[in-house]
């Protein structure tokens, strides 16, 4: 269709504005993984208007995401159709072709995507699950968290409220300390008791050979998922890893993708057990939707990361859906920033009401304005 007939479509809801703004959430504790720390987590909220309706969309990133938002997307989206967000997606594609389309601006086609998928789904009236064209009722999760900063104390705490919850996998991070890693591990086994899978995260901290004796030692605690050994950039040595380590131990990796190509090269290589994704960066709910088509293709299954409230809608769109990271710092921060955050139900569960239209979320303006930097 061209340029100047977009406006004309019959029956067509106009975009009529998007917005950006930028909220900074310090942690409740310092936090920190194999390769990192931080103190605050700086969240985008994207809003989306059309036909006297809102949709919201959101993204963790700096916030040079919303100047993406407000000075590249905008305009693109405006006048477009709002009950077609992936002719919108396809757009945002192209003008940010002299960007780089990789990370920052990947993030804020992201957080306008997921606005506009929200916002379609209210105009329909439907759960946004429903809208994407779900196969699954609800999506399982794992705990996530069990950060290197923690001490013996808050690592057993956090472990023993997420199997108190119903939770049946969790995970920690490893590989700052090395010489801890063994003693953490161990912990968390104790902790959650037989029963309970136990994930470990390096987050890119080891080398080769450094991860792959490392993978030796936490099979002894039966650790079933090993996520980023060494840098997801690494495709060879994830191929290694996943080749020689112990059976019964998934080699993982991708939540740092933003692109399909990258996800393509991955999987191309051999490279995981199980693949990531995360909405909130891989280009939103359009792009999530077709980097599950490529795990589909290979009856991979696909793991997705952190977000649960956008997650959770479009994992049950997922055909080989394995589960849902939910994330220590994004469930707090996501219970603060909206009404209508969807909880895991005693078996480890998050399912989206249907009954509730789009995301099913609304902002709660007063309690984080407090936060708000731009």
């Amino acid at each position: 269709m061209a340029e100047s007939s977009v406006h004309a479509v019959r029956g067509s809801v106009p975009v009529q504005r998007i917005e950006a703004a930028i909220y900074r959430f310090p942690t409740d504790a310092p936090e920190s993984d194999g390769t990192l720390a931080w103190e605050a987590t700086t969240m985008i909220i994207v809003r989306a208007h059309a036909d006297g309706r809102l949709g919201i969309g959101y993204t963790y990133a700096r916030q040079a995401v919303a100047t993406v938002v407000t000075e590249t997307l905008a305009d693109v989206v405006r006048g477009r159709d709002a009950l077609t967000p992936s002719a919108s997606w396809a757009a945002m594609q192209h003008q940010v072709r002299n960007l780089g389309k990789p990370g920052i601006a990947a993030q804020a086609i992201a957080a306008v995507d997921i606005a506009l998928w929200d916002l379609y789904a209210t105009l329909i009236g439907q759960s946004l699950s429903v809208a994407a064209g779900a196969v699954h009722s609800g999506v399982p999760v794992y705990g996530s968290g069990g950060f290197t900063s923690y001490d013996d104390e808050q690592l057993t705490e956090q472990l023993t409220g997420w199997v108190e919850a119903g939770i049946p996998r969790v995970k920690i991070k490893v590989g700052r300390d090395p010489e801890r890693d063994e003693h953490r591990v161990s912990l968390a086994r104790n902790t959650i008791g037989p029963d309970v899978e136990l994930y470990v995260d390096a987050n890119g901290a080891y080398q080769r050979k450094q991860a792959l004796a490392w993978a030796e030692r936490f099979a002894a605690y039966d650790v079933r998922w090993f996520e980023e050994p060494v840098s997801s950039d690494d495709l060879a040595g994830l191929r290694l890893i996943r080749d020689r380590g112990p059976a019964g131990m998934d080699v993982t990796a991708g939540e740092y993708g933003y692109h399909l190509p990258y996800f393509q090269q991955m999987l191309d290589a051999g490279a995981v057990d199980c693949l990531q994704a995360d909405a909130t960066r891989c280009l939103g709910v359009s792009g999530i939707l077709r980097v599950a088509a490529l795990a589909d293709a290979r009856s991979m299954d696909l793991s997705l990361h952190c977000a649960p409230q956008v997650s959770a809608h479009v994992g049950t769109a997922i055909w080989h859906l394995r589960h849902l990271e939910y994330f220590h710092d994004h469930t707090r921060i996501e219970q603060l920033a909206f009404d209508g955050v969807l909880q895991p139900d005693s078996h480890g569960v998050l399912v989206p009401d249907r009954g509730r239209p789009g995301l099913g979320i609304t902002v709660r303006e007063s309690d984080i304005a407090p936060y708000r930097t731009g």
